[in-house]
């Protein structure tokens, strides 16, 4: 892939052929959601928004499935869902925007989980605990959380909950932060 200089317009968008005004309408969609009903043909007409959009993108750009995704993700069905975000991984969405494909990651984990797949969506968000901090940590670890639960993994689960928690927490943040940590490796005391 040719990296070239990005026009200062599309640095929010980390170099994708498309313009502001896209990235604008598009978010401001997403804005909208929590006003469109819960019934299926609300449903359906915000999928169809959001596929309008997409129909505007270049062809191959893996931000289109991402959209897709998060579409039907959002309106309950995991299982369209899946195969979109693996798409939008495959057409190089780390290539156009790692903070999409982290997040891509994320909804990916949980809607593998929903279908029943949470051993894949923990083998797809373990190596995330090491990838560099961003304000998508604690949803990684949220999300981890829920597939580790699935699998029956709850002292993991509870861990990475409790870990994501302590550094919010106006007091008790070093004791929390033991305890998560003591839930994986037994045998010390947390400490006050």
């Amino acid at each position: 892939m040719l990296k070239t200089r990005c026009p200062a317009w599309a640095l929010l968008c980390e170099c994708v052929p498309v313009n502001q005004d896209w990235e604008d309408r598009t978010a401001a969609l997403w804005d909208r959601f929590d006003g469109y009903a819960e019934t299926e043909e609300d449903e359906a007409r915000f999928r169809a928004d959001v596929d309008a959009l997409v129909a505007e993108l270049p062809e191959g750009s893996p931000l289109g499935p991402f959209e897709q995704a998060c579409a039907w993700d959002s309106t309950g069905h995991s299982d369209k869902a899946v195969p979109l975000y693996r798409e939008a991984l495959a057409r190089g969405l780390a290539e156009v925007s790692p903070y999409r494909t982290r997040r891509t990651k994320i909804q990916l984990a949980s809607s593998l989980r929903n279908i029943g797949q949470a051993e894949e969506g923990v083998a797809l968000l373990t190596p995330e605990l090491d990838a560099p901090s961003d304000e998508l940590d604690d949803p990684v670890r949220a999300t981890l959380a829920l597939c580790l639960s699935s699998l029956g993994r709850d002292r993991e689960a509870l861990s990475l909950a409790l870990g994501a928690l302590a550094p919010h927490l106006p007091r008790y943040q070093r004791s929390m932060a033991n305890y998560a940590r003591l839930l994986v490796e037994p045998g010390e005391s947390p400490g006050a």
